[in-house]
Parts: structure tokens; sequence; C-alpha cells
């Protein structure tokens, strides 16, 4: 049964996640006067990314002072403990160029594992919410994926700097050659809303990270994809969540990707 109202806490994480978005998008209008630096090729970081997540953090800090933070810019230790997980601008390369593809990411993962999860699309004006078990809201209503249009094939396919270039052209190749249609948009939490949403049919991602993907996975979950998140290991034999790798999707897309991405096989 779909609740009709969100629990106070998701309420509470959606407020903040809208503050935000709000401060965000102020940055947005007047992005040709803010200061920019590269943290390594085509991975960028605007005075706009520190400043919400500044701003996230003091709000979670106040409504939640227990639990522990993790954001993309200012860093944070996961522990099985509830924890917080930020991505101010997820998609800052979408943002500084203008492209309304971006979103402010907001998860609560327990145990290593999301459980809540909100994304703001400023530009889009949606905010999507959702926690483990109880459905999704999008801008406060609760919300059912679309499920139209099943035989349009469409996928996002996510990127990163250290992707393999031989190994993710052969991934591209074995989604065509099955007939999928393949998009990228530079930014994970726009393929997992849009996959949440029914604009496409899920959201692979080899390479990423947890702020990037522990508000838009509960989402996936939610909205009835079948949703697989892993932890690359560090030498220590610890989870390591700067190293992880998703897949969200539709029961024909996860059968079509079995061959070609084994970790990820549903049967």
């Amino acid at each position: 049964m779909t609740n009709t109202t969100m629990s106070p806490r998701l309420a509470m994480a959606s407020q903040i996640a809208a503050q935000a978005a709000e401060l965000a998008l102020g940055f947005f209008n007047r992005r040709d006067t803010i200061e920019v630096s590269s943290k390594r090729t085509q991975d960028f970081v605007s005075e706009a990314d520190v400043a919400v997540e500044q701003f996230i953090r003091r709000q979670l800090a106040e409504h939640f002072p227990y639990d522990a933070i993790i954001g993309e810019e200012l860093g944070g230790v996961l522990t099985d403990a509830p924890c917080w997980v930020i991505d101010p601008i997820d998609g800052t390369s979408n943002f500084l160029r203008g492209s309304p593809l971006w979103g402010v990411s907001l998860g609560l993962v327990e145990n290593k594992k999301p459980v809540a999860g909100i994304v703001a699309l400023p530009v889009l004006n949606d905010l999507f919410a959702a926690e483990s078990g109880k459905g999704i809201f999008l801008n406060g209503k609760p919300f059912r994926r679309d499920d139209r249009f099943g035989d349009v094939q469409i996928v996002s396919l996510g990127d990163s700097s250290d992707d393999k270039l031989d190994e993710a052209s052969a991934f591209y190749r074995g989604l065509r050659a099955a007939d999928w249609s393949v998009h990228c948009y530079r930014c994970t939490t726009i393929g997992m809303v849009f996959a949440a949403k029914g604009i496409i049919d899920g959201h692979l991602q080899r390479r990423t990270t947890l702020w990037d993907i522990a508000g838009g996975a509960v989402l996936c979950q939610e909205a009835g994809l079948h949703t697989l998140v892993k932890f690359a290991k560090t030498p220590d034999d610890t989870d390591n969540y700067r190293h992880m790798s998703v897949a969200a999707g539709t029961p024909n897309l996860m059968s079509d990707i079995a061959p070609l991405w084994p970790d990820y096989d549903p049967r």
C-alpha cells in the first residue's frame, strides 16, 4: 500500500534539500561570476559545491545531531551507524555549462546501505524523496513510476575518469548489440532519477561513489527497479565508499546486461 504522507524524518530532509536547491539555483543563475577549480581531468568543483554542502551540513547537524555526515567536498567517515551522504551539486560540469541536468542529492545510509534518498532537480523544479519500503514522493505527493512504452529501450550509462576505455567501449557495444539506445547524462543523479521516473529503463555505472548514488538508489528501488549497489574493497578489506558500482533497471535491462556484467546477473 502506498504511503500518502512522508515520515517526519523524510519530510525534514526534503525541506533541507529544497532549501539547498534554492541556494544552488542562485549560484547557477550567476555561474559566470563564481570561482571554479579542477580536482582532476574533467572533474570540477565550484564555490557553489562547497557553499551548498556547508549549508546542508549545518541543517543536518541542527535537526539530526546524532547522525554522521559524509560529503563529496568535505569528506567524512562511513561506519554502520546512520550517516547522511551529500552530493551538493551532482553534475558540476553540466551546471557550469548551463545545462538543466544537474541535481542536489541527499541520502541516508544505515549499516552501509542506502535507506532514504532525496534528490532535487532545481532547474526542472522536481524534488523526489523516498524511504525503503515506503514508496516515492514527487514534490510532496505520492508518485508511481511511468512504465508505458517499455518496448522503447533506453538506458543511461554513467562514466568516470577511472574507466578503462577498452572495457567501457566493450560494455557500450554490448548494450547497442542488444538493441538498447544509450544516453550519457554526465550526472549519476539524473540517470537514476530518470530511471525512477520512467523516462528511461535504468542506469548503469561501473565506477562511482557513495555520494553520487546514495539518494538515487532508494528512488530506483522504491520505483520497482532491480537495484544493486556494491562497494569495492580497500587493501585491508574494508568497504571503499569512493569506489563503488551501481545497476538499477527493469527486468529486461538486467537480463540483457547479465552476460556483459556478471557481477550484476540478477538470476
